[in-house]
Protein backbone atom coordinates (compact mmCIF):
# COMPACT_ATOMS: atom_id res chain seq x y z
CA UNK A 1 0.00 0.00 0.00
CA UNK A 2 1.51 3.06 -0.99
CA UNK A 3 0.94 6.34 1.61
CA UNK A 4 0.38 9.56 -0.23
CA UNK A 5 2.89 12.41 1.33
CA UNK A 6 0.81 14.69 2.93
CA UNK A 7 2.19 18.42 2.64
CA UNK A 8 3.30 20.09 5.83
CA UNK A 9 0.63 20.90 7.49
CA UNK A 10 1.91 24.00 9.21
CA UNK A 11 2.34 25.22 5.75
CA UNK A 12 -1.48 24.91 5.58
CA UNK A 13 -2.75 26.44 8.38
CA UNK A 14 -0.73 29.48 7.81
CA UNK A 15 -1.87 29.48 4.16
CA UNK A 16 -5.63 29.09 5.24
CA UNK A 17 -5.84 31.61 7.65
CA UNK A 18 -4.54 34.26 5.48
CA UNK A 19 -6.94 33.70 3.38
CA UNK A 20 -10.01 34.16 5.80
CA UNK A 21 -8.42 36.66 7.23
CA UNK A 22 -7.56 38.81 4.22
CA UNK A 23 -3.75 40.10 5.64
CA UNK A 24 -0.56 38.38 5.50
CA UNK A 25 0.28 40.55 9.26
CA UNK A 26 -3.03 39.22 10.47
CA UNK A 27 -2.15 35.89 9.85
CA UNK A 28 1.49 36.34 11.30
CA UNK A 29 0.14 37.67 14.59
CA UNK A 30 -2.66 34.96 15.09
CA UNK A 31 -0.19 31.91 14.59
CA UNK A 32 2.54 34.10 16.60
CA UNK A 33 4.81 34.05 13.55
CA UNK A 34 7.04 36.79 12.35
CA UNK A 35 5.80 38.29 8.59
CA UNK A 36 9.11 36.32 7.18
CA UNK A 37 8.36 33.49 8.98
CA UNK A 38 5.13 32.97 7.68
CA UNK A 39 6.18 33.60 4.13
CA UNK A 40 8.37 30.46 4.06
CA UNK A 41 5.74 28.46 5.30
CA UNK A 42 3.12 29.45 2.48
CA UNK A 43 6.55 29.25 0.36
CA UNK A 44 6.88 25.70 0.95
CA UNK A 45 3.15 24.74 0.56
CA UNK A 46 3.54 26.82 -3.08
CA UNK A 47 6.91 24.25 -3.52
CA UNK A 48 5.29 21.47 -2.75
CA UNK A 49 1.98 21.75 -4.92
CA UNK A 50 4.12 23.22 -7.30
CA UNK A 51 1.99 26.30 -8.03
CA UNK A 52 2.03 29.94 -7.19
CA UNK A 53 -0.68 30.82 -4.45
CA UNK A 54 0.40 34.40 -4.01
CA UNK A 55 1.39 37.42 -5.57
CA UNK A 56 3.82 39.26 -3.91
CA UNK A 57 4.46 43.08 -3.35
CA UNK A 58 5.24 45.44 -1.12
CA UNK A 59 4.66 43.59 1.88
CA UNK A 60 1.52 42.53 0.49
CA UNK A 61 0.38 39.64 -0.46
CA UNK A 62 -3.06 38.76 -3.25
CA UNK A 63 -4.11 35.71 -3.56
CA UNK A 64 -4.31 34.21 -7.21
CA UNK A 65 -6.68 32.54 -9.51
CA UNK A 66 -4.45 29.26 -9.06
CA UNK A 67 -4.32 29.96 -4.90
CA UNK A 68 -8.25 31.04 -5.07
CA UNK A 69 -9.19 27.52 -6.72
CA UNK A 70 -6.32 25.57 -4.35
CA UNK A 71 -8.28 27.30 -1.21
CA UNK A 72 -11.61 26.45 -2.12
CA UNK A 73 -10.15 22.59 -3.30
CA UNK A 74 -8.50 22.29 0.22
CA UNK A 75 -10.01 23.96 2.76
CA UNK A 76 -13.44 21.66 3.22
CA UNK A 77 -10.62 18.85 3.58
CA UNK A 78 -9.25 20.99 6.48
CA UNK A 79 -12.17 21.61 8.37
CA UNK A 80 -13.02 17.47 7.98
CA UNK A 81 -10.18 17.05 9.36
CA UNK A 82 -10.66 19.00 12.37
CA UNK A 83 -13.94 17.27 12.84
CA UNK A 84 -12.50 14.00 12.69
CA UNK A 85 -9.60 14.40 15.11
CA UNK A 86 -12.19 15.96 17.54
CA UNK A 87 -14.67 12.97 17.19
CA UNK A 88 -12.28 10.87 18.15
CA UNK A 89 -10.72 12.66 21.07
CA UNK A 90 -11.16 12.17 25.16
CA UNK A 91 -9.25 15.23 25.66
CA UNK A 92 -10.99 18.02 23.59
CA UNK A 93 -12.99 20.46 26.03
CA UNK A 94 -16.20 21.40 24.88
CA UNK A 95 -16.48 24.18 22.44
CA UNK A 96 -18.43 27.13 23.72
CA UNK A 97 -19.77 29.96 22.08
CA UNK A 98 -21.53 32.98 23.45
CA UNK A 99 -23.98 34.55 21.10
CA UNK A 100 -25.66 37.19 21.44
CA UNK A 101 -29.69 36.71 19.66
CA UNK A 102 -33.01 39.23 19.77
CA UNK A 103 -35.50 37.15 21.31
CA UNK A 104 -37.94 36.72 18.70
CA UNK A 105 -35.35 35.57 16.57
CA UNK A 106 -34.55 32.78 18.86
CA UNK A 107 -37.54 31.35 19.75
CA UNK A 108 -39.05 31.72 16.01
CA UNK A 109 -36.13 31.08 13.82
CA UNK A 110 -32.52 29.63 15.82
CA UNK A 111 -34.45 27.28 18.55
CA UNK A 112 -36.56 25.14 16.34
CA UNK A 113 -33.65 24.12 14.21
CA UNK A 114 -30.56 24.21 17.11
CA UNK A 115 -31.31 20.47 17.71
CA UNK A 116 -29.86 19.92 14.15
CA UNK A 117 -26.92 21.69 14.97
CA UNK A 118 -25.75 19.48 18.27
CA UNK A 119 -26.56 16.51 16.80
CA UNK A 120 -24.30 17.29 13.87
CA UNK A 121 -21.71 19.27 16.40
CA UNK A 122 -22.25 17.60 19.65
CA UNK A 123 -19.15 19.43 21.27
CA UNK A 124 -20.45 22.81 20.45
CA UNK A 125 -22.84 24.78 23.48
CA UNK A 126 -23.92 28.18 23.36
CA UNK A 127 -24.49 30.66 25.51
CA UNK A 128 -27.24 32.50 24.61
CA UNK A 129 -27.55 36.65 25.76
CA UNK A 130 -30.81 38.19 24.77
CA UNK A 131 -29.69 41.56 26.56
CA UNK A 132 -29.39 45.15 24.72
CA UNK A 133 -26.99 46.55 22.42
CA UNK A 134 -25.60 43.28 21.01
CA UNK A 135 -23.79 44.90 17.65
CA UNK A 136 -22.00 46.91 20.27
CA UNK A 137 -20.74 44.32 22.44
CA UNK A 138 -19.45 41.69 19.89
CA UNK A 139 -16.03 41.23 20.08
CA UNK A 140 -16.22 42.25 24.42
CA UNK A 141 -18.39 40.05 26.20
CA UNK A 142 -20.26 38.15 22.67
CA UNK A 143 -18.16 36.27 20.26
CA UNK A 144 -20.80 36.63 17.87
CA UNK A 145 -24.54 37.97 17.33
CA UNK A 146 -27.50 38.21 15.21
CA UNK A 147 -29.05 41.66 15.07
CA UNK A 148 -32.04 43.36 13.62
CA UNK A 149 -30.23 46.48 11.68
CA UNK A 150 -29.89 48.75 8.61
CA UNK A 151 -26.36 47.81 8.12
CA UNK A 152 -23.59 46.52 10.59
CA UNK A 153 -20.95 49.09 11.75
CA UNK A 154 -17.87 48.95 9.43
CA UNK A 155 -14.74 46.46 10.83
CA UNK A 156 -17.43 43.22 11.52
CA UNK A 157 -17.79 40.35 9.67
CA UNK A 158 -21.78 40.43 8.44
CA UNK A 159 -23.78 38.00 6.47
CA UNK A 160 -27.35 39.33 5.66
CA UNK A 161 -29.85 36.93 6.63
CA UNK A 162 -33.30 37.87 5.10
CA UNK A 163 -35.18 40.92 3.52
CA UNK A 164 -38.14 41.86 4.74
CA UNK A 165 -41.36 43.74 4.53
CA UNK A 166 -42.85 45.91 6.70
CA UNK A 167 -47.12 45.12 8.14
CA UNK A 168 -48.85 46.88 10.39
CA UNK A 169 -50.26 43.67 12.60
CA UNK A 170 -53.57 44.10 14.85
CA UNK A 171 -56.34 41.71 16.39
CA UNK A 172 -58.72 40.47 14.43
CA UNK A 173 -61.66 42.31 16.07
CA UNK A 174 -59.32 45.65 15.89
CA UNK A 175 -58.98 44.86 12.47
CA UNK A 176 -62.47 44.64 11.63
CA UNK A 177 -63.32 48.02 13.31
CA UNK A 178 -60.85 49.71 10.81
CA UNK A 179 -62.04 48.17 8.11
CA UNK A 180 -60.53 46.98 4.67
CA UNK A 181 -59.00 50.30 3.27
CA UNK A 182 -57.07 53.07 5.24
CA UNK A 183 -58.66 55.26 7.12
CA UNK A 184 -56.64 58.71 8.54
CA UNK A 185 -59.41 59.75 10.41
CA UNK A 186 -59.81 55.94 12.42
CA UNK A 187 -55.90 55.72 12.40
CA UNK A 188 -55.40 59.06 14.56
CA UNK A 189 -57.72 57.72 17.05
CA UNK A 190 -55.05 54.33 17.27
CA UNK A 191 -51.66 53.59 19.90
CA UNK A 192 -49.03 52.30 17.51
CA UNK A 193 -46.47 49.53 19.51
CA UNK A 194 -43.28 50.49 17.56
CA UNK A 195 -39.78 48.54 18.85
CA UNK A 196 -37.73 51.41 20.21
CA UNK A 197 -34.74 50.37 18.17
CA UNK A 198 -36.43 49.97 14.89
CA UNK A 199 -38.44 53.70 14.32
CA UNK A 200 -38.15 53.73 10.72
CA UNK A 201 -40.53 51.05 9.82
CA UNK A 202 -43.11 53.48 10.87
CA UNK A 203 -42.58 55.86 8.48
CA UNK A 204 -41.86 53.39 6.04
CA UNK A 205 -45.44 52.15 6.62
CA UNK A 206 -47.17 55.83 6.80
CA UNK A 207 -45.33 56.82 3.84
CA UNK A 208 -46.33 53.47 1.42
CA UNK A 209 -49.94 54.22 2.82
CA UNK A 210 -49.53 58.06 1.78
CA UNK A 211 -50.03 58.38 5.20
CA UNK A 212 -47.01 60.90 6.19
CA UNK A 213 -48.80 63.61 8.48
CA UNK A 214 -50.56 60.79 10.37
CA UNK A 215 -50.16 61.11 13.85
CA UNK A 216 -51.75 58.41 16.15
CA UNK A 217 -53.36 58.93 19.72
CA UNK A 218 -50.46 57.36 21.24
CA UNK A 219 -46.97 55.40 20.26
CA UNK A 220 -45.93 53.05 23.02
CA UNK A 221 -42.19 51.70 22.89
CA UNK A 222 -41.24 48.26 23.03
CA UNK A 223 -37.52 46.99 23.51
CA UNK A 224 -39.20 43.21 23.18
CA UNK A 225 -40.63 41.58 19.81
CA UNK A 226 -42.88 38.64 21.19
CA UNK A 227 -44.45 41.06 23.37
CA UNK A 228 -45.54 43.10 20.84
CA UNK A 229 -47.25 40.45 19.27
CA UNK A 230 -48.39 39.37 22.29
CA UNK A 231 -50.00 43.13 23.22
CA UNK A 232 -51.39 43.25 19.95
CA UNK A 233 -53.04 39.93 20.08
CA UNK A 234 -54.69 41.49 23.17
CA UNK A 235 -56.08 44.43 21.47
CA UNK A 236 -53.83 46.84 22.85
CA UNK A 237 -52.77 48.37 19.52
CA UNK A 238 -51.25 48.12 15.94
CA UNK A 239 -47.89 46.61 16.23
CA UNK A 240 -45.19 47.74 13.17
CA UNK A 241 -43.37 44.76 12.40
CA UNK A 242 -42.00 42.73 9.22
CA UNK A 243 -44.32 39.97 8.11
CA UNK A 244 -42.22 37.35 8.72
CA UNK A 245 -42.96 37.92 12.76
CA UNK A 246 -46.70 37.39 12.14
CA UNK A 247 -45.88 34.32 9.47
CA UNK A 248 -44.04 32.17 12.00
CA UNK A 249 -45.88 33.40 15.21
CA UNK A 250 -49.05 31.52 13.78
CA UNK A 251 -51.16 33.40 15.87
CA UNK A 252 -55.19 33.07 15.03
CA UNK A 253 -55.78 36.43 17.24
CA UNK A 254 -53.57 38.59 14.97
CA UNK A 255 -54.04 39.88 11.05
CA UNK A 256 -52.53 42.28 8.78
CA UNK A 257 -53.99 45.09 8.34
CA UNK A 258 -54.82 46.35 4.38
CA UNK A 259 -52.60 43.57 3.20
CA UNK A 260 -50.00 46.57 2.23
CA UNK A 261 -46.26 44.96 1.63
CA UNK A 262 -43.74 48.27 2.64
CA UNK A 263 -39.91 47.61 1.98
CA UNK A 264 -38.13 47.06 5.34
CA UNK A 265 -35.11 49.52 6.27
CA UNK A 266 -34.16 46.53 8.24
CA UNK A 267 -32.69 43.09 8.05
CA UNK A 268 -31.35 40.57 10.45
CA UNK A 269 -27.61 40.02 10.10
CA UNK A 270 -25.00 37.59 12.14
CA UNK A 271 -22.01 39.75 13.29
CA UNK A 272 -18.80 38.71 14.58
CA UNK A 273 -15.16 40.35 14.49
CA UNK A 274 -13.45 38.77 11.42
CA UNK A 275 -10.76 37.45 13.37
CA UNK A 276 -13.50 35.23 15.19
CA UNK A 277 -14.08 33.23 12.38
CA UNK A 278 -10.48 31.73 13.12
CA UNK A 279 -12.11 30.48 16.24
CA UNK A 280 -13.89 26.98 15.67
CA UNK A 281 -17.36 27.54 17.87
CA UNK A 282 -17.86 30.97 15.47
CA UNK A 283 -16.76 29.32 12.42
CA UNK A 284 -18.69 26.04 13.05
CA UNK A 285 -21.53 28.62 13.77
CA UNK A 286 -21.30 30.86 11.28
CA UNK A 287 -21.32 27.62 8.59
CA UNK A 288 -24.07 25.85 9.64
CA UNK A 289 -26.32 29.04 9.59
CA UNK A 290 -25.46 30.31 6.23
CA UNK A 291 -26.31 26.93 4.74
CA UNK A 292 -29.17 26.96 7.44
CA UNK A 293 -31.22 29.43 5.54
CA UNK A 294 -33.06 29.97 8.88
Amino acid sequence: MVTRRLPPLRALEAFARTVRLGSARAAADELGLSPSALSRRIGNLETFVGRKLFTRARQSMQLTDEGQAFYEAVNPHLEALARAVESQSDNLSLLRLHLGVLPLFGSQRLFPRLAELRRSQPLLHIDIDTGPHIEGRVGDTLDAGIILSRGPASGLHAVRLDYNKVHAIASKDLAQTLGDKPDAELLAKQTFLIHNELPESFRAWKAELGLHDLEPAAIDQYDSGQLMLEAAAQGLGIAIMHDDHLKRARDGRLTDLYGAEVESPYSYWFVCKPTALEERPVRIFHDWLVRAEL
